[in-house]
C-alpha cells in the first residue's frame, strides 16, 4: 500500500483485508455526546432521562451513529454485582442468563459502527482476539460472557455481518414500527443494535420467534433496564405480527430515477449513490443481481501452498477429514468452500502453511502478471500479500520478488506469512511510499505489479461493512492517487518489461479509463491484450482482465498489461 500525502493513500482494499479511510481505526470514530433513555414504549412521550447535558442525535439514517458504545457501568439486574467480597474492587461477573453469542454479537456492532472494529468474517481465535472481545463485552455492558465455543463464533460471524450488510433495510423497518421518528433517531446506541440484532434474525435467519423475543428482551433488560427491554418486546412482536400477515412496510418504486433509486437503496440495503451509479452504468437488471450477490452470504476459496509441497488432492483430502464441503475452481491450486471456514481455521491449515485464503479473482490477477522462473518482478503496494506470495511459488525457486508497502506492520505480517509458506527466500520487503522510492531507486524490474488502492466495490459481498464506509466523493480522490501510483510505478520498469495495473473494483473509472488517461501521458507503454494468460470468459473487448460477481460468481478484479517500449 502506498503514499502517505493522502489520507486514502495510506490504506487500500485487498481481497480479505480491512479498508479504512482515514490514518487510523480511532480517528473513524463519530465525535461523542450524550444518550436518551426511555423507560417505556410510548412512541408519543419524551425521554425520561436525556442523559448528561446531551442527546445524542442521527443527522441521516445511512450516517454511522455518532456514539457507538456506553460511557459507563449500565445498570445491572439486582441478582448481579460489579464489586468484589470486600464491597469496593470490581471482579468480573459472568452472566449465565443472556444469549453469549448474541451479547457479544451486539457490542462488536457498536465498535463496528464507531470505527473501532472490522465486521471480520474470518474469525480465528488468535492473537488474544477472543480475550480481547471479552474485555470488550464487559467494559460496554458491566458484566461478562463465558467464552465462546465455535458455534458461538460462527453464530457471532453471521448476525454481525448480516445486520450490518442490511442495516439500511432494517433500520427503515425499526424507524417504520416506532410511531414517533424521535425514537428512532434519539434510540441510544447498544438498544438499537439489540434491535438489529433481532431484527435480522426474524427476517433473514428464520430463528424461532421466541427465542428472538426472548433472549433479546433478556438482554436489553441486563444490559440496560426492564424499561428498554419492554420496548425491545413491543417492536419484535409488532414486527412478526406485520411478517406473519405479510404486510411488512416498504417503499414504493416510484417517481423520478433519484426516488426510485432512493426505494431500491432501502430495499436492497445500499447507500443511494451505488445504487444510482450501477443502474446507469450497468442497467437497472443488473444491478438488481449485483445488489443480490452483495447481499448473499459470501463464499471463500482456499489456494494450497505448492511451495510446501502440498497439491489439491491433499487439501481436499483435509476438507473430507474436517467434514467441509468443498468445490473444485477452475484455477487447478483453488478450491471453494460456502461454510466450514471456522473448521479451517481452528484445523492450522493456514498456520501449518497448507493454504491461504484468496479468492479466484485474485489468482487471476496473478495469471495476468504470469510470473516466469528467473524474473525480477515489485509488487507497489504488497500488503497483505496474497498475490505475493502466489507470484513467489509460481517462481519455482527461482527469481526475485521485491514487497513494498506504506505499512511496516502489514508488511511484517506479509513476511510472516512468507516463512510459512517458505518463500522468505523469493521475497524482499521493502518498506516505504511507492512515489518517493520510484524517484529514489535506480533499480528496473521485468515486472511491475500495482494493485492499486481502489473503492473495493467488486468485493462487497465479504467485505460488508465496505458499502457504509465509502462516499461517491471518495472516488475523485482514489482516481488521482490511481493515477499518480501508474505514473510512479511505471518509472520501475525495464525496456521491454511489462506493468500490470489491478483493482478489486468494478467501476470504469478506476479500471479502463485509468489506463487511457496513463497511456495518453505515457506514449511509451502499449496495452497488451490478457489473451493467453486467463479464460477466454474473462476478456474484455479492449483485451483486459475483468471478473464479475454477476457473471462469474467471483468477486469482481481488472488487471492490465502494459508492455514498455524497448527504447
Amino acid at each position: 500500500m502506498e503514499g502517505s500525502a493522502l489520507a486514502l493513500s495510506q490504506f487500500r482494499t485487498r481481497l480479505g483485508s480491512p479498508l479504512l479511510l482515514s490514518a487510523d481505526a480511532s480517528s473513524a470514530a463519530r465525535s461523542s455526546s450524550g444518550r436518551s433513555r426511555s423507560s417505556r414504549y410510548d412512541t408519543g412521550a419524551p425521554p425520561s432521562r436525556a442523559g448528561r447535558g446531551r442527546v445524542w442525535k442521527r443527522d441521516d439514517p445511512e450516517a454511522s451513529p455518532r456514539r457507538a458504545g456506553i460511557s459507563g457501568i449500565p445498570k445491572l439486574h439486582p441478582k448481579f454485582s460489579n464489586k468484589g467480597a470486600g464491597g469496593t474492587n470490581k471482579v468480573p461477573v459472568i452472566n449465565f442468563e443472556v444469549s453469549h453469542h448474541r451479547a457479544v454479537a451486539a457490542v462488536r456492532l457498536l465498535r463496528a459502527d464507531k470505527g473501532k472494529a472490522f465486521v471480520d468474517l474470518l474469525n480465528e481465535k488468535a492473537n488474544d482476539s477472543a480475550e480481547n472481545e471479552m474485555g470488550y463485552v464487559e467494559r460496554t455492558l458491566g458484566f461478562s460472557t463465558r467464552n465462546l465455543d465455535d458455534r458461538d463464533i460462527r453464530l457471532v460471524t453471521v448476525i454481525v455481518a448480516g445486520t450490518v450488510r442490511w442495516k439500511r433495510y432494517i433500520d427503515f423497518l425499526i424507524m417504520s414500527l416506532c410511531s414517533d421518528e424521535k425514537v428512532f433517531s434519539k434510540m441510544e446506541p447498544l438498544l438499537l443494535q439489540i434491535l438489529r440484532i433481532g431484527f435480522f434474525e426474524i427476517l433473514k435467519l428464520n430463528v424461532p420467534a421466541y427465542a428472538v423475543v426472548d433472549e433479546n428482551v433478556r438482554l436489553a433488560k441486563v444490559a440496560l433496564r426492564p424499561g428498554a427491554g419492554n420496548m425491545v418486546n413491543a417492536i419484535l412482536r409488532k414486527l412478526l405480527s406485520l411478517k406473519e400477515t405479510d404486510s411488512l412496510p416498504l417503499p414504493k418504486i416510484e417517481g423520478d430515477d433519484r426516488a426510485q433509486a432512493r426505494a431500491l437503496s432501502i430495499i436492497y440495503s445500499h447507500p443511494v449513490w451505488m445504487v444510482r451509479r450501477w443502474i446507469r452504468f450497468l442497467g437497472k437488471e443488473e444491478a438488481l443481481k449485483l445488489m443480490d450477490w452483495n447481499n448473499s452470504d459470501p463464499y471463500f476459496s482456499l489456494r494450497v501452498n505448492t511451495t510446501n509441497g502440498y497439491t489439491r488432492d491433499d487439501l481436499i483430502n483435509r476438507l473430507d477429514d474436517l467434514q467441509v464441503h468443498y468445490e473444485k475452481s477452475i484455477m487447478d491450486e483453488f478450491v471453494r468452500i460456502r461454510e466450514g471456514m471456522q473448521a479451517v481455521l481452528q484445523a492450522g491449515l493456514l498456520k501449518e502453511g497448507m493454504c491461504a485464503v484468496q479468492d479466484e479473482s485474485a489468482g487471476l490477477v496473478v495469471s495476468v502478471v504470469d510470473p516466469q522462473p528467473g524474473e525480477t518482478i515489485m509488487d507497489c503496494c504488497a500488503a497483505p500479500g496474497g498475490k505475493t506470495l502466489f507470484m513467489a511459488s509460481r517462481l519455482a525457486g527461482q527469481g526475485k520478488i521485491w514487497a513494498l508497502d506504506i505499512n511496516k506492520g502489514r508488511l511484517r505480517i506479509l513476511m510472516e506469512a512468507a516463512k510459512c509458506h517458505n518463500l522468505d527466500d523469493i521475497i524482499t520487503d521493502v518498506h516505504g511510499d511507492l512515489r518517493l522510492y520510484a524517484k529514489e531507486s535506480t533499480a528496473k524490474y521485468d515486472k511491475v505489479l500495482l494493485d492499486a488502492p481502489c473503492s473495493g466495490l467488486g468485493v462487497l459481498s465479504k467485505r460488508a461493512d465496505l458499502r457504509w464506509n465509502r462516499q461517491f466523493e471518495d472516488l475523485e480522490e482514489l482516481i488521482c492517487l490511481q493515477d499518480e501510483l501508474l505514473d510512479s510505478a511505471s518509472l520501475l520498469v525495464k525496456p521491454g518489461g511489462v506493468l500490470i495495473y489491478s483493482t478489486c473494483s468494478i467501476d470504469h473509472e478506476e479500471n479502463e479509463n485509468r489506463i487511457t488517461a496513463f497511456v495518453q501521458r505515457h506514449p511509451e507503454f502499449t496495452p497488451q491484450s490478457v489473451h493467453g494468460y486467463v479464460p477466454a470468459e474473462f476478456i474484455t473487448d479492449e483485451g483486459f482482465y475483468s471478473s464479475s460477481p454477476t457473471k462469474h460468481s467471483l468477486d469482481g478484479a481488472f488487471a492490465a498489461r502494459l508492455v514498455r517500449s524497448l527504447h
